[in-house]
């Protein structure tokens, strides 16, 4: 039963990827908190099973779609360069900073976040394109802002990223390329933070490293990257709006339980 729940997770989040262009973190995080917390795993540290899973299942889905965009040339590497310079030690101390919080506290935070995803869905709001990259030393420092909230969160970055090079005079391909290939360093950054920091936590399940569940992490993968070809498919039958409605609205519903429920 447990292996199935894992799978309908993956399932879930491959198809809401392909289906929305969302990140698979935003699905994946909440669905394990649940699902480790009805397994019996410590309450203190549910959130962070949730977190530091979702990050290691990030790491493959984003190496792909990373290899995916650079061979249609869509990623800009001096830009992904300089912002992983930033990304990977951000990602470090979001893993370092989610450690120190409790289960509760994480819970609260996402569900804030997951909230602000849906008030970006509901006012619609496109960043203007008539602006230029800034420097290395500003592109580094936004790189450390993103991977420490992406850390601390359990996503790639995606919804952070991709709106910030767009804000920049990014054309979509191009954001969306260079979003994926920063991703990959967050997924593993991130994934070493939560293993380490998780390393002396106490009633560890077994199976895991750190903060780090494999089985969870398996059969997501599995489940997720055979679902995502499905859900980009259906992207071009369905109405986008009425999916964007209703994803929206789910991410209210789950995002006022986690702060109610943290």
């Amino acid at each position: 039963m447990e292996l199935l729940a894992y799978l309908l997770t993956g399932a879930a989040a491959g198809l809401l990827a392909g289906l929305l262009g969302v990140g698979g973190g935003i699905i994946i995080v909440p669905m394990l908190a649940w699902l480790f917390a009805q397994q019996g795993f410590a309450s203190e540290s549910v959130m962070h099973y949730a977190v530091g899973t979702s990050l290691a299942v990030i790491i493959p889905t984003s190496l792909s779609s990373m290899l995916t965009h650079q061979r249609l040339g869509g990623v800009l590497w001096p830009v992904a360069c300089r912002m992983t310079a930033g990304v990977i030690p951000g990602a470090l101390l979001g893993a370092w900073l989610a450690a120190q919080m409790n289960s509760a506290h994480l819970s609260r935070f996402f569900g804030v976040f997951m909230l602000l995803i849906a008030l970006k869905f509901i006012v619609g709001v496109k960043p203007g394109s008539n602006r230029t990259l800034p420097g290395g030393v500003v592109l580094g420092g936004s790189g450390a802002a993103i991977g420490l909230v992406s850390s601390v969160l359990g996503i790639g970055g995606g919804s952070m990223s991709v709106p910030l090079l767009l804000w920049c005079g990014q054309n979509i391909r191009v954001a969306v390329g260079t979003s994926a290939a920063l991703g990959l360093p967050i997924a593993v950054a991130g994934t070493a933070g939560f293993i380490v920091n998780g390393l002396t936590s106490a009633g560890q399940p077994g199976i895991n490293s750190g903060f780090v569940y494999w089985p969870a992490v398996a059969a997501v993968v599995l489940a997720s990257v055979a679902l995502a070809p499905l859900g980009a498919r259906l992207a071009h039958h369905l109405p986008q709006q009425t999916l964007q409605h209703v994803f929206t609205l789910l991410l209210v519903i789950i995002g006022l339980k986690m702060i109610a429920g943290g």
